[in-house]
């Protein structure tokens, strides 16, 4: 799997109340400590945004 990055996935959005962007995805504890140290190469949750997602699947 090649490696991901945050912010280009579909799941990295900004948090009003923390004001700044985090994953939205609920991660379980080893998780979230490599997420907060820029250690989560290879994420399986990895989703890239594609705005256009939504129109291909109308046609």
């Amino acid at each position: 799997m090649a490696k991901s990055n945050c912010d280009i996935c579909s799941h990295f959005v900004y948090d009003d109340d923390y004001d700044c962007y985090t994953c939205d995805i609920n991660l379980d504890e080893d998780e979230a400590v490599r997420f907060m140290q820029g250690n989560f190469d290879n994420c399986s949750y990895f989703d890239p945004y594609d705005e256009y997602k939504i129109v291909r699947k109308q046609n």
